[in-house]
């Protein structure tokens, strides 16, 4: 860990705990910091909050008003999932506390070389591809992973060395809360219009994307998907080498699929048909994972190994089993329309499909293409499920049965499939209407399979 001064003596607040505000707490306190943590749970149910008490932190629980920074702070460290509009942010705005996120102490302290990941869809796929890919037969050090990915990044941060490389999955709430942050190769999978509700605008949702080259110069590089004219001018505003990836062949001066096959700058690496994971976004994500490695010297030996054993990232088109003939997919991922769409266009089989979740005031229209071409059943559930169902029938789908949520609705999905189907969960919502976070969501699916199958989740 780099031995900065930077934090020494000043009084800084943690704003939120989870994983990244509490190792937040503990890293500033080890560079000198007088650390106050603030969370809104109570200390009975607050695990983490209970750890830093005893280690002797000041710690406030409860509910986070403006009056909470008349203690005077010279800094705060926001968890990245507390908007900027609520009271006490505000205050510290107009206060002009400056406000970082746990993404910028990473930097700031990592001695390993930096590989960040950001977009809308394909993060964490594409991070653990790139980690396994530099990370094989590696001769020094290790290739890790951390961020949004569920590992803190600021608890890695001080492990890894200079012989290691750290690779982040970043986004777009923690990317607000940086100004140095300077990954050596910065990867832009995609840009949708998600997470509105928090940044207002697309603007300023796609400005908090590109803060990811921000800090770049000419010795870095910028990893960026070609295949939507957007993205190729935003590449335009980063001062690193910009490096394509292209599934319709659009440039061949990074990574590109032409005629079936993967190639990088004219040398063919493998039949995309050999990549493990299902579906033309994986195709998308291996692209850019290829041009990390290549940029890093990655033989094609074991760039091919990886992408063609490597199953899948949990809840992420994630293959969970096969009985009676059915194959059973969690991809409690997708959150957003873009995602599902792409999960079903990796399925050449009917679908059953399971979907539904928290009504963030859209409606599904856009979805009637891929339900048209992939769905044979559908099954709804959670506030979006009469949206839904209105996209459903406009794409002519005639069987549409109701749940009261995704567990619930598994053995209504084997009903009305047939040997050879998949019945996938791909909600294609937010999971907060029923559950803490998709990852429990998709964990309650897959519980719901194996008992109704008397399998075990393949693994």
């Amino acid at each position: 860990m780099k031995q900065i001064t930077t934090y020494a003596g000043k009084k800084v607040l943690v704003l939120g705990l989870a994983k990244s505000g509490t190792n937040a707490a503990k890293l500033l306190k080890r560079l000198g910091a007088t650390v106050t943590v603030s969370d809104v749970q109570p200390l009975a149910e607050n695990q983490n909050a209970q750890e830093l008490k005893a280690a002797g932190f000041d710690v406030i629980l409860g509910e986070q008003t403006p009056d909470l920074l008349d203690a005077g702070y010279d800094l705060i460290v926001k968890n990245p999932g507390i908007p900027y509009d609520v009271p006490v942010v505000k205050r510290a705005l107009d206060l002009k506390l400056p406000i970082i996120s746990e993404m910028e102490l990473t930097g700031e302290v990592a001695e390993a070389e930096l590989v960040a990941v950001t977009g809308s869809n394909g993060k964490t796929t594409t991070t653990t591809m790139i980690q396994k890919m530099l990370d094989h037969d590696r001769q020094a050090g290790h290739a890790v992973y951390a961020g949004n990915i569920g590992v803190p990044a600021s608890m890695v941060a001080q492990e890894v060395t200079a012989d290691d490389t750290l690779v982040l999955e970043v986004s777009s709430f923690m990317l607000v809360g940086t100004t140095e942050f300077h990954p050596h190769i910065a990867v832009l999978t995609n840009i949708f219009s998600n997470h509105l509700d928090y940044h207002k605008t697309r603007a300023n949702y796609v400005a908090a994307k590109m803060k990811i080259t921000a800090n770049q110069t000419a010795d870095d590089y910028f990893v960026v998907n070609f295949d939507n004219p957007e993205w190729r001018e935003l590449s335009k505003q980063s001062a690193a080498k910009v490096v394509p990836f292209s599934r319709a062949d659009n440039s061949q001066d990074g990574a590109y699929e032409a005629d079936g096959d993967l190639y990088f700058r004219g040398e063919k690496i493998m039949a995309a048909s050999d990549v493990k994971v299902p579906g033309d976004h994986n195709i998308e994500n291996a692209l850019a994972a290829i041009a990390v490695a290549k940029i890093k010297g990655v033989s094609t030996a074991a760039i091919v190994s990886v992408l063609k054993t490597f199953g899948g990232v949990r809840h992420r088109t994630q293959y969970v089993l096969e009985a009676e003939g059915r194959q059973y997919y969690n991809d409690s991922k997708a959150t957003d329309m873009e995602a599902t769409e792409m999960a079903l266009k990796g399925f050449k089989a009917p679908v059953v499909l399971l979907a539904g979740g928290l009504d963030r005031g859209y409606t599904f229209e856009k979805m009637v293409p891929a339900f048209k071409e992939h769905v044979k059943a559908i099954v709804l559930f959670g506030q979006t499920a009469k949206l839904l169902e209105d996209a459903a029938k406009q794409a002519g789908i005639k069987t549409i049965k109701f749940a009261e949520n995704a567990e619930a609705g598994v053995p209504v999905a084997y009903q009305l499939s047939d040997p050879g189907d998949i019945i996938l969960l791909s909600p294609a919502n937010a999971s907060w209407d029923q559950y803490p976070n998709f990852e429990v969501r998709g964990d309650r699916f897959i519980k719901a399979v194996e008992d109704l199958t008397g399998k075990q989740e393949e693994k």
